[in-house]
């Protein structure tokens, strides 16, 4: 993790969870898909859960965001 910090700029976690807000974003923009639909697919069981992430990650809620 230590190295991967070092590498990347950020950590792990930190990486994963915005690579999973910016599929989830250009899912939102491209398609018509229920925003429940894309947060099991970025691999979140919680429609909640997601979008509390998605807000802090870009500021903006995922229907707003749509």
């Amino acid at each position: 993790a230590e190295r991967f910090r070092n590498v990347v700029g950020r950590t792990p976690l930190d990486y994963l969870i915005n690579w999973r807000m910016r599929l989830a974003a250009d899912r939102l923009r491209r398609t018509d898909d229920r925003v429940n639909v894309i947060a099991l697919s970025v691999g979140y069981e919680s429609e909640a859960a997601f979008s509390t992430t998605f807000r802090r990650v870009m500021g903006i809620s995922p229907g707003r965001y749509r």
